[in-house]
């Protein structure tokens, strides 16, 4: 049980909506294994009020944020400096108070590497990465995979026009992979060889509504599916993938790894060994 006292540390999430976030069950639960006087917060954070919320970060003391939908892209304006990460990833999910100046991480792509290794054992050193999406968690993932030493990274969209826009943008900034952008239609006749990895950051897969993409197509026998949408169930991809006799996983993992990076940027410390995964895990097991 969490005790407040006049000492205790404030962390916490900005986000709209906030209230289904997963943050607060899994970052409590590592803050009391590791013994910290601290408490992690959900704070519904409109738009509108972003600017004067990351003020209040300093006039309040936070320790520090997560930032969710809508505002990882936003608070890179707002933050004092940016990690390089960050800044090529064009998002901030984490905010540090560092004496009054707010630093900008972005932790995401650490929880992507973290997860693919640990859930499907996939070293991305050398691997062929299709990325499916062409948003900020595309982004994330492009910058963490061609940090990573892929060897080439895919980008597919249902709009292709802005896979190309994304890829032209970071081609030149991760110098050591090369880069191409597929429109999703006939996708499977476009890749040479199959992936090594597909990587789904679109929305498509929530509800266990389908991602219409031949898995068996696009990725080598021997490859594997990671899809960042996680839920009670295993997503529809996720399904597919297993069918198609492919290593697969869904998001969960990548929440974890994440939320730990955070941690250790707000504490200096690392959280317990699996305690936020276990915390997911006992939600999604048991409600």
């Amino acid at each position: 049980m969490i005790v407040v006292s006049g000492s205790t540390r404030v962390v916490g999430i900005f986000g709209d909506p906030v209230s289904h976030s997963l943050s607060p069950l899994m970052q409590n639960a590592a803050i009391q294994g590791a013994g910290i006087d601290a408490v992690y917060v959900p704070f519904h954070v409109g738009a509108a009020q972003l600017c004067d919320a990351v003020r209040a970060i300093r006039a309040l003391g936070l320790a520090g944020v997560n930032l969710t939908i809508p505002h990882k892209e936003a608070a890179c304006r707002l933050v004092d400096e940016l990690d390089p990460v960050a800044e090529l990833s064009g998002a901030v999910n984490t905010i540090v108070n560092r004496e009054g100046r707010l630093l900008g991480y972005n932790t995401d792509g650490a929880g992507l590497l973290r997860a693919v290794r640990e859930d499907l054992g996939v070293d991305s050193r050398g691997k062929r990465v299709l990325i499916v999406g062409a948003g900020g968690a595309a982004r994330a993932a492009m910058v963490a995979m061609a940090g990573a030493g892929a060897a080439w990274i895919g980008v597919a969209n249902r709009t292709p026009g802005r896979a190309e826009q994304l890829v032209a943008e970071l081609a030149a900034k991760l110098t050591g992979t090369a880069f191409a952008a597929f429109p999703l239609e006939g996708l499977a006749g476009r890749l040479d060889g199959g992936v090594d990895l597909l990587i789904n950051s679109s929305a498509a897969g929530l509800q266990g509504q389908p991602l219409d993409l031949p898995v068996g197509g696009c990725v080598r026998p021997d490859g594997a599916v990671y899809d960042m949408v996680y839920g009670r169930e295993p997503t529809a991809l996720v399904v597919a993938a297993r069918a198609a006799g492919l290593a697969a996983a869904d998001g969960l993992g990548m929440l974890a790894g994440q939320g730990e990076e955070a941690f250790r940027l707000w504490f200096s410390s690392a959280p317990p060994p699996g305690a936020m995964r276990a915390a997911l895990e006992h939600r999604r097991n048991h409600g």
